[in-house]
């Protein structure tokens, strides 16, 4: 069945977040570092949340009830100002006929503010900034193709996190790309595995 629609995800997949995580999440790092609330090494810390959502990287290290919702606070006012491009390859999502859905997860300021410094609204039919306390990437997912009329098997969904849009995806039964600029997760933790989006476009031509 043809696709329809493909729905990306933004950090690490539409740009690198390690390019701007200093400066974004500087406070934050500070703020964790001076606490001394971590198991792992703050070096550890900083990495995972440039790929993790803040809430998960929060439990997974054992912060207190008190870091974790300064850490929150913090970041709920964080905006970014500078220009920020996108991965090299970004391009080349515009060759493929279909529609566009960009949905991410994190704290609403920061994300619309990265978007508005990358200049890539204008991409995308709708954008969704999910807020994990009040929704999650699978509903946001399951509200598109309603809205839409689409079926699962007529929508991709491309990210690069095995654990979340990967796997909403995988609970809605739409087909599911894993871009994986570095090679960080095994190919088959998603139905197909890209490292350029030069190659998504033939993944669509052959569906």
């Amino acid at each position: 069945m043809p696709i329809k629609a493909i729905i990306y995800d933004l950090d690490n997949t539409v740009y690198p977040v390690s390019a701007i995580g200093d400066k974004l999440f500087g406070p934050l790092f500070d703020l964790i570092a001076e606490s001394g609330q971590h198991n792992d090494s703050i070096d550890d810390i900083k990495k995972a949340i440039m790929r993790t959502p803040f809430r998960l990287v929060a439990q997974r290290n054992n912060f207190s009830d008190a870091l974790t919702a300064s850490g929150i606070a913090l970041q709920e006012e964080l905006e970014y100002g500078e220009a920020i491009d996108t991965f090299e390859d970004y391009a080349e999502i515009k060759n493929i006929p279909a529609a566009r859905y960009l949905v991410t997860t994190g704290f609403a300021k920061m994300q619309h503010s990265k978007i508005k410094q990358m200049g890539i609204a204008g991409d995308f039919e709708e954008i969704h900034v999910v807020d994990p306390t009040k929704t999650s990437k699978k509903e946001v997912f399951a509200g598109i193709l309603a809205r839409h009329n689409y079926q699962p098997e007529e929508v991709l969904v491309v990210g690069d996190d095995p654990e979340s849009e990967i796997a909403a995806a995988k609970a809605l039964g739409i087909p599911t790309v894993l871009y994986d600029k570095n090679s960080m997760h095994p190919p088959e933790e998603a139905d197909h595995a890209i490292s350029h989006f030069k190659d998504l476009k033939t993944i669509f031509d052959n569906r």
